[in-house]
């Protein structure tokens, strides 16, 4: 399985980097999650500068894609160059953002009339471009998942993993990265989150 983790100047670390190290837990199963940018460096919110690994293009020929957050997220949205470069297809694909990820996805006409998450800051814009936000951490429609708050990372994540390998996959993910001492309420958590979207695809 190929993951783009698609990945803007401004990024939120926790997005990107959360997800891509749960992800690459798979890794032995021929797994592999790219941060895919539009530039060959992208610096984050913190002004950690970092290689991308594949152009945004690679996000046409991957399997799943993750969108995460970012402080320059609404001038991404709204710049039409941009958003040409990034094609994604929900009948072939598996598509998540995070926070204002989900404003991309508007932007793209990737939620139309469903309900999805974002995160606080990110809300008003989300529900300027016609999207209906709800107070959740996480949903799913079919193909495509929104997810609010920097730390429900782990549960785009294991939502990929469950759907495209199985619960069992998604469970052993989460124990390495849980915390020690917590590792069962963790993944019990994460799983209830996801729980909804995988009873509707079973």
């Amino acid at each position: 399985m190929q993951i783009a983790i698609l990945t803007f100047d401004g990024f939120n670390e926790l997005d990107s980097f959360v997800a891509a190290g749960i992800l690459n837990r798979l890794r032995s199963r021929g797994w592999e999650a790219h941060i895919a940018a539009p530039t060959p460096e992208v610096r984050s919110m913190n002004g950690v500068v970092v290689q991308r690994q594949n152009p945004l293009e690679f996000a046409r020929e991957a399997d799943a894609v993750l969108i995460g957050s970012g402080i320059r997220t609404r001038e991404v949205a709204a710049d039409p160059a941009m958003l040409a470069r990034i094609a994604l297809d929900p009948a072939r694909q598996l598509i998540g953002a995070q926070c204002s990820g989900t404003l991309l996805l508007a932007r793209l006409g990737l939620i139309g009339g469903l309900p999805a998450c974002t995160d606080l800051t990110s809300k008003p814009w989300v529900i300027e471009a016609g999207v209906e936000v709800i107070d959740a951490p996480f949903v799913a429609h079919g193909n495509v998942a929104t997810a609010g708050g920097c730390l429900a990372s782990p549960y785009l994540a294991a939502w990929v993993i469950a759907r495209l390998a199985g619960q069992g996959a998604a469970r052993e993910a989460l124990h390495y990265v849980a915390p020690v001492g917590e590792k069962d309420s963790f993944i019990a958590r994460a799983m209830a989150a996801i729980a909804p979207s995988l009873l509707a695809e079973a």
